[in-house]
């Protein structure tokens, strides 16, 4: 990025918000609200410099600029209605975007591990005889049996809790675990693939592979992709642990850490949506074109919000880092 440039095009709002902090006390209704937003707007340039071309004459002056925006505001504070819409339209989406791949390298590797996994177990009957007796492969395969029935083994509010439970601990597990490494998140993957990969095994091996996805697709798009997100960040995470780029490693944690807990959000909404489709719609009657549709649809509007919404927002600046109000400020650190 060319700092000179940047600088040019954004120098007006910066003078427009030291004029407003230098009248604090004395502003109007429509100044006020100016402020908020122009602070705001300058802290997501501050992250800008910072993660992009951290010229250390430029962070302090916008540093300072920025606390002194903070001091004026204090007290004012976006109503929380604001805060959460900035949070679904800004941040979480162009956090999503902007780790894609992180996440969508970790979805190519598991499906890849799934399906070999799956055609090695499922062609070789010796695997197939060390995972279960006979009775108890007809018992897990047959019409009615515990695979299928599974999904409506509980009421259906009280197994969408249950699964939403269940999936947000797996996130968590590979969001937070993936500072040590990654590691972590890399046995949570395995073990995610090889369980899919064993169930999609046995239910082909009895000709019925076709409930199998019927089953699975329609929660299991959505979930499945939640669960790569959490890993990719995972991940990325751990890397910023080896390689923390030109940034101090504490800076480059604290950045990355924060961003974090951004998606820890956003993935529990994401999850509570794939549960309600898990809990209602995958052992509900309707036909399984309806039920593999209704997973495809909520699968598509995941991905254009990444890949519309998440872009939009990265390219206007947002870095999916949480507000600098509460991730306050930094020493400037030469580049």
């Amino acid at each position: 990025m060319d700092v000179d440039v940047f600088v040019a095009a954004h120098q007006a709002e910066w003078n427009r918000l030291r004029d407003l902090v230098g009248r604090a006390g004395k502003l109007s209704g429509p100044d006020a609200d100016e402020l908020v937003t122009l602070y705001q707007r300058v802290a997501t340039h501050l992250s800008i410099i910072r993660s992009v071309a951290p010229d250390p004459v430029l962070v302090a002056h916008l540093s300072g600029l920025v606390a002194k925006a903070r001091s004026a505001v204090t007290g004012s504070h976006s109503p929380a209605w604001r805060e959460v819409g900035l949070f679904f339209t800004r941040r979480f989406p162009a956090a999503l975007y902007l780790s894609r791949r992180w996440w969508l390298a970790s979805a190519a590797a598991s499906i890849a591990v799934m399906a070999i996994a799956a055609v090695w177990i499922a062609g070789d009957p010796h695997v197939l005889a060390s995972l279960a007796s006979p009775e108890e492969f007809k018992d897990l395969t047959a019409p009615g049996g515990k695979y299928e029935t599974y999904y409506s083994s509980d009421p259906a509010g009280s197994f969408a809790a249950r699964v939403w439970t269940n999936n947000a601990w797996v996130a968590a597990t590979c969001l937070f675990l993936g500072v040590v490494l990654g590691v972590p998140v890399i046995y949570a993957l395995w073990a995610n693939s090889l369980n899919l990969a064993i169930g999609a095994a046995l239910m082909s091996s009895a000709g019925r592979l076709d409930v199998f996805f019927g089953l699975i697709l329609p929660h299991g798009l959505l979930e499945l992709t939640a669960v790569f997100v959490a890993a990719g960040t995972g991940l990325k995470l751990g890397w910023t642990v080896i390689d923390p780029g030109r940034r101090s490693r504490t800076a480059a944690l604290g950045e990355q850490g924060r961003s974090v807990v951004v998606m820890a959000l956003g993935l529990t909404v994401v999850l509570l949506i794939s549960g309600v489709i898990e809990g209602f719609v995958t052992p509900s009657g309707l036909p399984t074109w309806a039920r593999i549709g209704i997973g495809v649809i909520a699968e598509v509007a995941f991905l254009l919000y990444v890949f519309v919404v998440g872009r939009r927002a990265a390219k206007a600046g947002e870095t999916g880092d949480v507000d600098w109000r509460y991730a306050g400020d930094s020493r400037p650190e030469a580049g």
